[in-house]
């Protein structure tokens, strides 16, 4: 019984009456001003439905009437951007307009019905059609629940159909779906460049620091020291400007991405490289500057990734940097002796993500021993 009874504790149920309710508005006006022709408000609605807006509208209202609270109710709240969706809420109202009367006339009659057979009961006369010809008895009175019972059940059914049928006629369209798809996915890929700018940036500042920080230890001379601290002091600077531009992505979702280091700035890597020790022969071929801002920037990230896996597993050994633009594509390239056997070719999240960004480009990318050395190697296409 008390889960018969728990619709009417819910405000659900009465603001979807409330909604079923709204249409009858102007049905009623139009009832005062000529009944012989109910169909007209109907008509009338038909061009009003392949308004844009007018969906907008109605999805605006089905939401706060007929899934209030709920964070997902499936019911679009954006303007027609097609045909199929102009006919959907054409289609909506007019079911809207039709599911209101049957909701008003329930509300009417059943109670009406409820009201004369108490009156029957009692020994008089009922005054509606439908029992005109009925004798009065006290017998009728236990029939007084029956349309009372009708009528809630009317109700609330009626208002799970409306719910449904809004769900349907005012959901997401095809378009939307696919809109939304890509937007996720765009913030899924998003989340991913920051966690791996993160990876990138501090892992070096840190490597960069750590390796600085153990030679002035060993090294027992003041001058060394010093630069040391100096290179650590500038290499942290470099990294809280990185970490900032990666939170700046995060709270503002539309900041352009130009603020990015690029291989225009690969001397700080390189010079940062030579600070902690580390021999770097660097060559560069070719218009680096004219390299694509995407594509340079990427580079800029496998090229801090490659001398940070020297400085963390090597040490400060001799490095050789290459690279060359040149036939349509960007090529990097960073050797280094090895000093101990490896187990297999790049298994850090680090190369991992060397490989990722490369293809992500529509390039290549191999990090593993080659020919005694220890290499990393990509290319990447510029169109």
């Amino acid at each position: 019984m008390a889960r018969f009874l728990r619709p009417l504790t819910r405000g659900t149920t009465y603001t979807r009456l409330l909604h079923l309710w709204l249409p009858m508005l102007i049905f009623s006006v139009w009832m005062f001003i000529d009944s012989s022709k109910p169909w007209v408000p109907a008509l009338v609605l038909l061009p009003f439905g392949l308004l844009p807006v007018v969906r907008m509208g109605e999805g605006v209202q089905a939401r706060l009437l007929l899934t209030p609270g709920v964070e997902e109710p499936g019911i679009s709240v954006t303007p027609s951007a097609t045909w199929p969706d102009r006919l959907r809420t054409v289609l909506w109202m007019e079911v809207r307009l039709v599911l209101g009367v049957a909701t008003s006339m329930a509300s009417v009659w059943l109670p009406a019905l409820a009201y004369e057979l108490g009156r029957m009961a009692w020994g008089h006369v009922a005054d509606v059609p439908v029992l005109d010809r009925a004798e009065p008895h006290w017998a009728y009175a236990l029939l007084i629940p029956l349309p009372l019972i009708t009528l809630y059940g009317a109700l609330v059914g009626l208002g799970e159909l409306v719910t449904a049928v809004a769900r349907r006629l005012l959901g997401t369209s095809a378009a939307e779906r696919l809109a939304a798809l890509e937007e996720r996915t765009e913030q899924l890929l998003e989340r991913t460049r920051i966690a791996r700018e993160l990876h990138d940036s501090i892992g070096h500042a840190l490597t960069v620091a750590v390796v600085q920080a153990g030679a002035a230890r060993t090294a027992g001379d003041p001058e060394f020291t010093e630069r040391a601290l100096g290179a650590i002091e500038e290499t942290g600077r470099a990294a809280l400007e990185d970490l900032e531009r990666v939170l700046g992505v995060l709270r503002e979702s539309e900041r352009p991405v130009s603020g990015r280091p690029t291989l225009a700035d690969a001397d700080r890597l390189l010079d940062s490289a030579r600070a902690s020790g580390a021999k770097v022969d660097a060559e560069v071929t070719g218009p680096v500057e004219t390299v694509p801002g995407p594509v340079s920037r990427e580079g800029y990230r496998i090229l801090q990734e490659a001398l940070t896996n020297v400085l963390r597993h090597a040490g400060a050994v001799p490095v050789r940097v290459r690279v060359t633009v040149a036939g349509g594509t960007l090529a990097l390239e960073v050797r280094n002796p090895l000093r101990a056997p490896v187990p297999g070719p790049g298994r850090g999240s680090g190369l991992r993500g060397i490989r990722e960004r490369a293809a992500l480009l529509g390039g290549r990318a191999h990090t593993g021993p080659h020919e005694g050395d220890w290499q990393v190697h990509a290319e990447l296409p510029l169109r």
